[in-house]
């Protein structure tokens, strides 16, 4: 599925200045390269704010308040949903929501965050290939491609090790036991391949433990879950928090009531379905700005194409690549327009820091020097 995150160069605008009734991406969860089989990174949509249809009429009018102030409550708020068991924290995420916003806004209207809920409502037009070369996409056609670097590397190191330690059985234990000790362990490899072909999540956890020795598959991971972050942030969705661990890799997203309308008959309108896949296809614009190959996407694709199936007036096939390569060209330029920004939070997010702390990074970051 093709769960499409892009980004675009806007100037910030005062809180006071948006629309009400604008339309959000919220609470999902993207996965990253851990827990995917195929080296895939994960953007799995948990829950998403309201359509235009569940906004107020009007707007409340929002309180400045002082980046201490601001910090220091959105670090109680956010510690206190992660010591709770796992099972109860999607509840108090969705209760915690308001409180979160509010600081947030609050410390906008302070003039103390100034990347938080920076674009306007998001346009969508047709990218041409050359434009996604512009923002730095290194090979658009690898997008949509399947990787299976990690799978071929993980194979080749069972087998190679496996030859050689059979080999080496063989020739120093005695008569049958070295005969049997080298075709057990030269089997193990044929069983390895067996259980891939038929079964490739049970390899899942192995080949991405074997994948994490190897440092920039460890930075793909940041990379990718940083940018569904960044541009989750930038388009006004609170992040709840994130892991980078083994298999667990992905970025909570605060915030209700889109989950009835992806998984649900309810029909999303376009405007609801927009920062959806910007911040779904983030991770992936990430990845093909850093590397020539792309290799958590195929988790990230399904999302947005549950997405898309769900946009109302339904799109053609057409059309929802056009989507696709909008979302991945959008969330190339927020990222490359607010790169400072995004260094500071991979580094900070590598670093395992609190989600308080990471938006300090965010907004400690220089501005852009473009608009």
């Amino acid at each position: 599925m093709l769960t499409v995150a892009a980004a675009r160069p806007v100037a910030a605008r005062p809180a006071a200045a948006r629309a009400p009734a604008r339309a959000r991406a919220s609470s999902f969860v993207a996965r990253g390269l851990a827990g995917a089989p195929r080296a895939s990174r994960r953007a799995v949509l948990v829950r998403a704010s309201a359509d235009a249809d569940d906004a107020s009429p009007a707007a409340a009018p929002v309180a400045p308040m002082s980046a201490a102030e601001g910090y220091a409550s959105l670090g109680a708020t956010l510690g206190a949903i992660r010591a709770l068991p796992p099972s109860e924290r999607g509840e108090a995420a969705e209760a915690a929501t308001k409180d979160v916003s509010a600081a947030l806004n609050g410390m906008k209207a302070a003039g103390a965050t100034t990347r938080w809920d920076c674009y306007p409502e998001l346009q969508r037009r047709n990218v041409f290939p050359g434009e996604m070369a512009q923002m730095g996409i290194k090979d658009a056609s690898s997008i949509g491609r399947p990787s299976d670097a990690n799978d071929f590397n993980f194979i080749v190191a069972v087998t190679l090790s496996t030859s050689l330690l059979a080999l080496i059985v063989g020739a120093t234990l005695p008569g049958d036991w070295g005969a049997f000790g080298s075709y057990l362990i030269g089997g193990s490899s044929l069983a390895v391949l067996a259980v891939g072909s038929t079964a490739p999540g049970l390899l899942k956890v192995a080949i991405d433990r074997f994948a994490r020795v190897n440092p920039e598959y460890r930075a793909r991971i940041a990379k990718h879950e940083a940018a569904h972050f960044l541009v989750g942030y930038m388009l006004g969705t609170p992040v709840a928090g994130y892991s980078l661990g083994l298999g667990t890799a992905h970025t909570d997203f605060l915030e209700a009531k889109l989950e009835r309308k992806v998984y649900g008959r309810i029909a999303i309108k376009e405007e609801t379905m927009l920062p959806l896949a910007c911040i779904s296809m983030a991770g992936v614009a990430a990845e093909a700005m850093a590397y020539d190959e792309v290799q958590g996407q195929e988790a990230d694709l399904r999302d947005l194409q549950r997405i898309l199936n769900k946009c109302e007036p339904k799109l053609s096939d057409s059309q929802q690549q056009a989507v696709t390569r909008w979302a991945v060209w959008q969330a190339a330029s927020m990222l490359k327009k607010h790169e400072k920004s995004f260094d500071a939070l991979t580094e900070k997010m590598t670093q395992g820091a609190t989600v308080a702390e990471c938006l300090q990074a965010i907004e400690a970051a220089p501005e852009p020097k473009y608009e």
